[in-house]
C-alpha cells in the first residue's frame, strides 16, 4: 500500500515538475516573440540592446542619473572645444563618458526639482529608432543638464543651406523623401503615445540625420521643461523659428498633433527647396504659406522653389504629390491638416513609386547604390 501511495506522489510530483517547465518555456516565447515585434521602437543606440540580436531592444529605461564629476570630464570641464551649440535649453556640448560613449550634454541654470526629474524619467523611457533617446540627467550646483544620444552628421538644416554642406549625393530627391519618412514616423510615435505627446516644436534644425543619414527627430518634450522655467525671454532665435508655427498657435499658443504637422509641412518646403523657409517669403513674414504654394502652382513657377541641386534625380509625378503634401500640411485650418500617420503613409508611398521609376526608366534617370541600402534601412 505504502509503494503504491509513494508512486501516486512521485507521479503526481513529476506531473507538476512538467507543467512547471512547459510554462517557462510558454512564457519565455510569448517574451521572445513580443521583444521582436517591438523591434522598431528600439533606439539605435547600442547600449540598449539586448543579446547583441540587433531589432530586440528594451522599450523601456529608466533615466541614468549623473554626477556632476562625470559631466565635468566628459566636456573637459564645459571648455569652449567641446561647444557645439546654442539651443533654447541652453548651451550643448559634445561629451565623452568614461565608458566610451559620445553624448549631448544641454546645459542650463536651474534648482533642484522632483519635477525636473518626474519629466526626464517619463521622456527617457520613449524609445524609437526616428526619435534622438533622452539618456539622463544631472541636477547639481543649481544646473540643470539633460544627456542624450550624440548624433553624429548633426542637423539636416546644415545639410540644405548650413555650413559645411554634405556632397550632393546624399542630396538626391529620393534621400530626402528618405529622411522626411524617417522625421514622419518619429512624430507620428509621439503622437500615437497614451497620454499623446506634442512636440511643439518641430523644424528643420530638429531633424538631425545618423552615420547612416537615418532622421531621428530632437527635442522632443523639451517645451515641458522651458515652460516651467523660464529663465530666458525670447531670442533672435525665437523669431527665426516663428515661421514653422501654425496661425492657431502663433494666435493662440494652442498646440496639436495638427500644429506639429503645419511645422512638419514647413520642413518639408524647407527639404525640397534646400532654402530656410523665411528667406522664400522673403520680407513678407506675415505671408501665407499655403497662398504662396498655390499662387506658384497657378502661374506655372512652382518649379522655381525646387532646389537646382536635385538635377533630374526626380519624376515630375514625385515631385508634384511631394508638392500637394505641402500644401495639405501648411493648410490653415487645422482640421483639414493630415495626421502624421497619413503623413508616413504618403511618404512612403511616393518614395517606393520613386524609387521603382527611376531605377527602371533608364539613360538619363539617377541609378542609386548607397541610397538603395539607405532606404531599405529607414522601414
Amino acid at each position: 500500500m505504502s509503494g503504491t501511495l509513494a508512486a501516486i506522489l512521485g507521479g503526481a510530483a513529476g506531473a507538476v515538475a512538467l507543467a512547471g517547465i512547459l510554462l517557462i518555456i510558454i512564457w519565455y516565447c510569448i517574451f521572445r516573440i513580443r521583444n521582436v515585434t517591438r523591434s522598431e521602437t528600439g533606439s539605435s543606440d547600442p547600449s540598449v540592446q539586448v543579446g547583441g540580436a540587433v531589432g530586440i531592444e528594451f522599450t523601456l529605461r529608466d533615466a541614468r542619473r549623473f554626477e556632476m564629476e562625470e559631466m565635468s570630464l566628459a566636456t573637459k570641464n564645459f571648455s569652449d572645444k567641446s561647444l557645439i551649440g546654442q539651443g533654447k535649453f541652453g548651451e550643448v556640448y559634445k561629451g565623452l563618458l568614461h565608458d566610451g560613449m559620445l553624448v549631448a550634454i544641454k546645459k542650463r541654470p536651474g534648482p533642484p526639482s522632483q519635477e525636473f526629474i518626474d519629466e526626464v524619467r517619463y521622456l527617457s523611457s520613449i524609445q524609437h529608432r526616428n526619435l534622438v533617446s533622452l539618456l539622463g540627467y544631472c541636477q547639481e550646483s543649481d544646473l540643470q543638464i539633460l544627456v542624450y544620444e550624440y548624433i553624429p552628421n548633426g542637423s539636416v538644416s546644415i545639410h540644405l543651406y548650413g555650413a559645411g554642406q554634405v556632397s550632393q549625393e546624399k542630396l538626391e530627391f529620393k534621400h530626402r523623401l528618405s529622411i522626411a519618412l524617417g522625421a514622419a514616423k518619429g512624430l507620428a510615435h509621439l503622437h500615437s503615445l497614451s497620454p499623446r505627446l506634442i512636440h511643439k516644436d518641430f523644424k528643420t534644425a530638429n531633424v538631425l540625420v545618423d552615420e547612416n543619414f537615418i532622421a531621428k527627430v530632437a527635442d522632443a518634450g523639451l517645451r515641458n521643461f522651458l515652460g516651467r522655467f523660464d529663465y530666458a525671454g525670447p531670442s533672435s532665435q525665437d523669431a527665426a523659428d516663428e515661421i514653422f508655427l501654425a496661425p492657431e498657435v502663433s494666435e493662440f499658443r494652442r498646440f496639436s498633433d495638427k500644429s506639429d504637422a503645419y511645422s512638419f509641412g514647413v520642413f518639408l518646403l524647407e527639404l525640397v527647396s534646400g532654402q530656410e523657409a523665411r528667406g522664400l517669403l522673403s520680407s513678407d513674414v506675415n505671408h501665407n504659406l499655403v497662398e504662396w504654394v498655390h499662387n506658384l502652382q497657378d502661374s506655372g513657377s512652382i518649379s522655381s522653389i525646387i532646389d537646382q541641386r536635385l538635377g533630374n534625380s526626380f519624376t515630375t509625378e514625385g515631385m508634384e504629390e511631394f508638392l500637394q503634401l505641402i500644401v495639405h500640411c501648411v493648410n490653415p485650418s487645422s482640421e483639414r491638416r493630415p495626421a502624421m500617420s497619413y503623413v508616413v503613409t504618403e511618404l512612403d508611398r511616393i518614395l517606393e513609386k520613386e524609387m521603382s521609376l527611376t531605377t527602371i526608366m533608364g539613360e538619363g534617370t539617377p541609378v542609386v547604390t548607397l541610397g538603395s541600402q539607405l532606404f531599405r534601412a529607414s522601414r
